[in-house]
This record gives C-alpha cells, sequence and structure tokens, in this order.
C-alpha cells in the first residue's frame, strides 16, 4: 500500500503564491509517477499536472501552464506543487496522486493511490 499526505494548503490573495507538499510512504515503487488533481465547489475533480519520477518529465493542465511548477524529492518521496500568480479560480481542495504506470496522464481512473486533499482558498 502507499499513503499520500499533502500539505501546504491555506488562504492567500490573488496574484500570490503558495507551495504544497506531498510525502509519500509504504510501497514508494509503485509511485513512478506522481501529480495533482483539484477540485472546487460544484465542479468535478480536474487534472493539474503530474510528474515522472525517474526523469523528472511534467504534464500539465491548460489551465495552470506557465503559474504551476511541480517537482520532486525521490530522496524524501517528496513531491511538491509550486504555485504562483493564483487566482480565485484556482481555490479547491488539492488531493495528491500516484500511479504505478510511467505515463503522464490525466483521467482520474488512471491513479490508484490518492491523498485526503489539502484546502487551498484564493481571495479577490
Amino acid at each position: 500500500q502507499v499513503q499520500l499526505v499533502e500539505s501546504g494548503g491555506g488562504l492567500v490573495q490573488a496574484g500570490g503564491s503558495l507551495r504544497l507538499s506531498c510525502a509519500a510512504s509504504g510501497r514508494t515503487d509503485s509511485t513512478r509517477v506522481m501529480g495533482w488533481f483539484r477540485q472546487a465547489p460544484g465542479k468535478e475533480r480536474e487534472f493539474v499536472a503530474a510528474i515522472r519520477r525517474s526523469d523528472g518529465s511534467t504534464f500539465y493542465a491548460d489551465s495552470v501552464k506557465g503559474r504551476f511548477t511541480i517537482s520532486r524529492d525521490n530522496v524524501k518521496n517528496t513531491v511538491h506543487l509550486q504555485m504562483n500568480s493564483l487566482k480565485p479560480d484556482d481555490t479547491a481542495v488539492y488531493y495528491c496522486v500516484a500511479r504505478l504506470g510511467l505515463t503522464l496522464t490525466t483521467p482520474q481512473s488512471d491513479y490508484g493511490y490518492w491523498g485526503r486533499g489539502t484546502q487551498v482558498t484564493v481571495s479577490s
């Protein structure tokens, strides 16, 4: 089994920055790709970003490209999401995810491991 624990959420003004972290434990060899999804109130959960731990390849949703950066620390089994130029539309619960496969994919169903989520609120 894999456990994912997010941290770093909070309240920030529009234009500000936050850094989310996700620590993986357990069978971390099953977390070849890690990433983030988010779910805003009344909206469907959506893909945000993913990173392949072996080579650092990344993929982003168009809505966050150029503002968010995903990175990994393989020694600490941790993934970070640096979020800059935040907008009120970024307000959501952010979930850390992981999958065994090597492909950077966007469907929720491709990710077998999920954290409990951390709230990000961006005020206007």
